[in-house]
């Protein structure tokens, strides 16, 4: 009930912002871009996904090598448009990556592993993208300006989701399952389907464990990899901005870009992120000195580039669900 509350709030906003701006001044503006201005701003996009999916191929180490990497591609986007369309905070898409993988002759415990500790380098480096926008931020805006407010109040929400981080690796280090499971029994509650499970549950934390401490080298360089990855979103900002007919220097796009990140992820909760998303890119924009009608259509463009991704998304999984099954009974028919 919750969610389809604030998925009609977020509506009204969405409503409410449009008409207060005026739909004939969002399209004028809109009409700026064309269909290969768009195709161009969904480069970037293109680049932030496959180098995300290399992040992933490193840490997934050995067992990755015989999953191609269009393929590895190809089910990481299947897995991120879950990921996009359901209300799990971003993580419903995780065990099916997982699961695909087992379907490529991954172990579970090797994927389901990879699984968590990409997850876990592709926060940290978008935690180092947010911190580096916001640094950016304080050295545009100065220190006199009202937005700098609002940033101050970022880097205290980001400073607690690096503890957030923190303590996550941490009990990775110490069993993430293993630590849901002693939770679970000490909250005195029976669930059936983990403890038929904690056998590979504890496989699974027994990887991850063996990863870091082993594999340091190919936990940064994943993080570092991801992290050029957000830098490539900065890209996007700047297309949009500059196809707009706006002004906008890199440091800039790279700012907002971070900044733009921390909304989303501080929306979560909202589905589709609906209204808060848009009218807190309205506001961001504001600040860096762009109208109401260039900040509302910048959030309107990105919200073409979510629903593209969507629809590529929903391809993928049909792709990668068909070629599964399809593995599967060959595997299966010898015997």
């Amino acid at each position: 009930m919750l969610r389809y509350f604030l998925l009609v709030l977020g509506l009204a906003v969405l409503g409410l912002l449009i008409w207060h701006i005026g739909p004939g001044n969002i399209y004028d503006a809109a009409s700026q871009v064309g269909p290969v201005t768009l195709l161009i701003i969904l480069v970037p996009s293109v680049l932030m996904y496959a180098i995300e999916a290399y992040g992933w191929k490193i840490v997934l180490g050995p067992c990755g090598k015989a999953v191609p990497f269009w393929r590895l591609l190809t089910i990481r986007t299947a897995g991120e448009v879950v990921n996009m369309t359901t209300p799990t905070a971003y993580l419903g898409g995780e065990p099916l990556k997982a699961y695909l993988l087992k379907k490529h002759n991954v172990p579970i415990a090797e994927g389901a592993a990879s699984v968590v500790i990409a997850k876990t380098t592709m926060t940290i480096a978008e935690v180092c993208f947010i911190l580096t926008g916001i640094a950016l931020g304080f050295l545009l805006l100065g220190t006199g300006n009202s937005a700098v407010h609002t940033i101050t109040a970022a880097l205290v929400s980001v400073g607690l989701l690096v503890c957030s981080i923190a303590g996550f690796v941490f009990i990775q280090h110490r069993g993430l399952f293993a630590s849901i499971l002693s939770l679970v029994k000490k909250l005195g509650l029976r669930i059936r389907a983990l403890e038929a499970q904690e056998e590979h549950l504890r496989s699974i934390d027994q990887t991850i464990r063996n990863f870091y401490d082993h594999h340091r080298k190919a936990f940064f360089a994943s993080v570092g990899v991801c992290f050029f990855g957000w830098l490539a979103e900065s890209l996007e900002v700047f297309g949009i901005i500059y196809f707009l007919g706006e002004s906008v220097s890199f440091w800039a796009a790279i700012s907002i870009g971070a900044l733009a990140a921390f909304i989303k992820g501080g929306s979560f909760f909202i589905p589709g992120s609906l209204g808060a998303q848009d009218a807190g890119y309205m506001l961001l924009l504001q600040a860096f000195g762009y109208s109401d009608v260039t900040g509302i259509t910048f959030a309107l463009l990105r919200r073409f580039r979510e629903l593209v991704w969507i629809a590529i998304g929903l391809l993928c999984l049909g792709m990668v669900g068909k070629g599964g099954i399809n593995q599967n009974q060959r595997v299966e028919s010898p015997s």
